[in-house]
């Protein structure tokens, strides 16, 4: 459809030329004399192109009117009077853009093509947002077990605070979901949300990239760069895997939870910000503290709201929902042709451990979709990868006959040196510990050097 143009302009020679040029441009045009007149056509126009010195009501005065009202139609304000002070207080008023009479007719144009382009850019920006707001609405986030519903009271509690949040729980249980769900139910949910995955960022960028560096900082640092809680600033950071955080950048991150500043890398100068933390491990760590590989004041820090997320196999309960929550949710993206989970099939996934959690099993609807041959996916349509070993169950015996716990940790650390050569950062990683947390465990083992 045209985009129309209303044009406010009471010289009548003046006002026609905008219209035919605009005509001529491929737009619809409404016009009015008097900004009075204009009003009633605000609504239905998509850019208001207005002279600023108008019979009666000003151009200023109706576009403080259009602004009150909270519309979002880019208003260009048109005079032959251009200072700089009418300019600053056309923009302060909300003007898309300021233009000076006498103009050219394709400068016009131009000046119009950008206003339009700019409120499309808003516009999409704004329905994303509001796409993503109702997609960390409750109605996706599937929980009706006993457990997920007292996770839900305490987002419900905690969201509209500014309380940093701990979220614990295996991998694939949902807590990026959680950390967005807090955030999006929360004051801030405007503001950037800034994930930050720990695990990812090598240790010797890692100041770097969460508190920035000014320029000739080290060696490649041409231009100054804001690090992440910069970017995140009146918004919420989601700290994934804080567990793996090197001991140099916990005292830091320390700081920033207590005093909310910090320094960019090569800088003197001390920046305040103001972050909501929610941090993720699937780590234990109160164990880590125990070893020495996290600061115990960073813990308590952190600790403030814990949230303790269990894994599907002990909420089993939820497995429907999540199973016939996935299907529709899957089932457009693939032609639509799926749209239930039968009774047999719910069964079979009731009976699987999901080692991989709720991450796995959506894998696995799209998986089962993709291979259905009816409309409803059954037992026969679910491919479950049993080749993965499921978690050992609690209170089961794990350790070798005869073998102390000790013992068994050591041959597993000795193997894990064996298969990575003596590299200990290799070694660390076939573990899933830190090199720290390593270098700690050996030196307990007196194989250190």
């Amino acid at each position: 459809m045209k985009k129309r143009i209303l044009v406010v302009e009471d010289e009548d020679k003046l006002r026609r030329i905008l219209e035919l040029q605009l005509l001529d441009s491929g737009y619809d045009v409404v016009k009015a004399a008097t900004a009075e007149e204009a009003l009633p056509l605000i609504d239905r126009s998509d850019l208001i192109l207005t002279d600023l010195k108008l019979p009666g009501m000003t151009g200023i005065e109706m576009l403080q009117l259009v602004r009150r009202q909270d519309s979002h139609v880019p208003v260009i304000v048109m005079t032959a009077f251009g200072t700089v002070e009418n300019a600053v207080d056309a923009m302060k008023a909300g003007a898309a853009d300021f233009l000076l009479k006498p103009f050219s007719l394709d400068h016009l144009t131009t000046v119009v093509n950008k206003a339009l382009e700019i409120r499309n850019l808003r516009d999409e920006n704004r329905r994303l947002k509001e796409e993503l707001g109702r997609k960390y609405q409750w109605d996706n986030i599937v929980g009706r077990s006993t457990a997920m519903q007292q996770i839900f009271g305490t987002i419900l509690r905690v969201a509209p605070t500014r309380a940093t949040v701990l979220l614990a729980g295996e991998s694939g249980v949902g807590k990026d979901l959680i950390a967005r769900c807090i955030h999006f139910h929360s004051p801030r949910k405007e503001r950037p949300f800034v994930k930050i995955n720990c695990t990812a960022l090598p240790e010797n960028l890692m100041e770097s990239e969460l508190f920035g560096y000014e320029k000739g900082a080290f060696t490649g640092a041409t231009v100054s760069k804001p690090g992440k809680f910069e970017q995140a600033d009146t918004g919420t950071v989601m700290l994934d895997e804080i567990g793996d955080v090197p001991n140099n950048i916990q005292v830091k991150l320390l700081r920033v939870l207590q005093e909310r500043e910090f320094e960019r890398l090569g800088s003197n100068k001390t920046q305040h910000i103001d972050v909501r933390v929610v941090a993720a491990t699937n780590r234990d760590l109160r164990a880590a503290l125990e070893d020495g590989t996290f600061r115990e004041d960073l813990y308590y820090r952190l600790n403030v709201v814990p949230i303790e997320i269990p894994p599907l196999r002990e909420r089993k309960e939820d497995i429907p929902y999540l199973a016939n929550h996935f299907v529709e949710k899957l089932s457009p993206e693939m032609g639509g042709r799926v749209h239930g989970v039968t009774d047999a099939a719910i069964e079979k996934l009731m009976q699987y451990s999901w080692p991989g959690n709720v991450r796995e099993l959506e894998n696995v609807i799209e998986r089962s979709i993709v291979m259905a041959l009816r409309d409803k996916l059954d037992a026969a349509d679910i491919r479950l990868d049993m080749n993965i070993r499921p978690r050992q169950a609690a209170g089961e015996p794990g350790l070798p006959e005869g073998m102390s716990l000790d013992q068994f940790e050591q041959d597993l650390i000795r193997n894990a040196l064996k298969k990575a050569d003596g590299n200990k950062s290799q070694a660390a990683r076939l573990l899933g510990l830190t090199r720290n947390a390593l270098r700690y465990r050996l030196t307990q083992m007196g194989i250190e050097s």
